[in-house]
């Protein structure tokens, strides 16, 4: 699918050069993966904290087969 973007110049060389890729579009695709990648680690730690932990949970003695 084509878009246009207005996109800094300066910038989409910066981005082209740090990931190593050779092209614009790969650079943007690995940027916009990055993003994202990044925005749903946040996610999974804003969760993570809303779990609340029972200290007196004796987890191994789940593991048991008896």
């Amino acid at each position: 699918m084509a878009t246009n973007l207005a996109i800094s110049p300066d910038l989409l060389e910066r981005a082209v050069e740090l990931s190593g890729t050779t092209t614009k579009t790969a650079a943007v695709t690995l940027a916009l993966k990055e993003f994202i990648a990044r925005r749903e680690q946040r996610r999974l730690l804003e969760l993570f904290n809303s779990l609340e932990w029972d200290p007196t949970f004796d987890y191994k003695s789940e593991r048991s087969r008896s």
